[in-house]
């Protein structure tokens, strides 16, 4: 049923020379029918004294017909203009006549891409490019994406480690380029989950890099990653630094010193950076907490700290010029705490280890080192693995209710 309504036309009342004599008398019968429909609108006139010819009144008919339907046009129209009428299809949804409003900022407004969020967009655009490598296992040959970052201007590219792992041949693209560059892989740390590409080219615009003790946790982050691989220039997400130091438990073993962060992580965004407001990388995203049978994850990222980074890229530059990588040994058998408390537990001592000579005990919980907390065994093994042979730390000790701070020189890590 439509919402609009079509007034009816009161019938005329009949004259006496109208009306039919008697219910018997015949009514004109041989008046045809698209007479009777004009009659229901217009009074039909007197019967003539003769009998016209048909036609004439089929031409009479028409143009009452006609005339009744421009009237009713003329008034449609007026109506509609008088009273803002608007007649829509037999559904009753109207549409309007009006113009649509468009917005008055053009694509040269000074406003146009001025957000913050645009703004570091743009300026990492040049730094970020999509890495594919070919990737040959017993099962045959796949192909591992990722993100990297520009670190020199002469070709060098940082990623994650496990995105060019066991890697046959490595492709770097820029956003607005058809065609891939060759890369090398010139070092690369899985521990702390970080290897160096190069490629030639000169003239690169290199990322800059935040100060390791600028990051704060509620900081407004950029994630900036091709995310599954899509073409087209990389996805751009935002979020906060949620947390500091986390440690978390991947393939390659503990990374540690991560940041946390709600910004968008995806498959594909390894390798790419987590940058501030003022375009600066605080981090190298790595990986994401997904929900699992006993656990549930949402907006859970984690990014190599700057402050990790900087100290791997130079150990990686060692590497990439021969220089061997060797770890940092304390000489503990560590356990994780079940109590619900902080650190990780001393299982044992090695005789005439680095711990033995620091006087380190079994059942001693390990609180810190360095300064970095420890949480469970994973951060304990890590931060010792980050630290080089001779170099002495500060581990803060909890023994038997009071904390002791003890020396360590280490050594380096021996195959075993």
């Amino acid at each position: 049923m439509s919402d609009w309504s079509t007034p009816r036309t009161p019938e005329p009342e009949q004259t006496p020379e109208e009306r039919p004599l008697s219910p018997d008398a015949p009514a004109h019968v041989d008046a045809p029918v698209s007479e009777h429909v004009g009659a229901a609108a217009f009074p039909p006139p007197p019967p003539p004294a003769s009998r016209p010819a048909r036609g004439g009144r089929r031409l009479g008919t028409v143009a009452l017909v006609a005339i009744v339907g421009f009237g009713g046009g003329v008034l449609g129209t007026l109506a509609a203009d008088e009273f803002n009428w608007t007649f829509g299809s037999g559904n009753g949804q109207g549409t309007s006549i009006e113009p649509v409003i468009t917005s008055a900022v053009d694509p040269d407004d000074p406003s146009v891409g001025d957000s913050a969020v645009s703004q570091v967009a743009n300026a990492m655009a040049d730094s970020v490019v999509t890495i594919s490598a070919v990737i040959a296992n017993g099962f045959g040959a796949g192909e591992s994406v990722g993100t990297g970052v520009v670190l020199s201007a002469s070709g060098e590219i940082l990623t994650n480690a496990h995105v060019v792992e066991g890697a046959e041949e490595v492709r770097v693209r820029f956003a607005g380029e058809t065609e891939p560059r060759a890369a090398t892989v010139l070092a690369s740390d899985s521990g702390n989950d970080l290897a160096l590409l190069k490629i030639e080219a000169t003239g690169l615009r290199p990322a800059t890099f935040a100060q390791a003790d600028t990051v704060r946790i509620g900081d407004a982050v950029v994630a900036i990653g091709y995310a599954l691989g899509l073409d087209g220039g990389p996805t751009v997400t935002t979020g906060i630094v949620s947390a500091l130091s986390r440690t978390i438990i991947t393939e390659s073993g503990a990374l540690n010193r991560l940041i946390q962060t709600d910004a968008a992580i995806s498959s594909g965004n390894s390798g790419g950076p987590l940058v501030n407001l003022r375009a600066e990388v605080v981090g190298i995203n790595t990986a994401v907490a997904r929900s699992d049978s006993g656990s549930a994850a949402n907006n859970v990222g984690f990014a190599i700290s700057v402050e990790e980074i900087l100290r791997v890229i130079d150990q990686l530059r060692a590497q990439a010029v021969g220089t061997e990588r060797e770890e940092g040994y304390l000489g503990v058998g560590v356990t994780k705490r079940e109590d619900g408390g902080q650190g990780a537990i001393i299982t044992n001592v090695q005789p005439d280890s680095p711990a033995d000579e620091a006087g380190i005990q079994e059942g001693d919980i390990v609180l810190s080192v360095d300064g970095e907390p420890i949480d469970g065994q994973a951060g304990l093994v890590a931060a010792i693995r980050d630290c080089d042979p001779g170099q002495v730390v500060e581990i803060v000790l909890l023994r038997d209710g009071e904390r002791v701070t003890v020396s360590a020189t280490l050594v380096a890590r021996t195959e075993e």
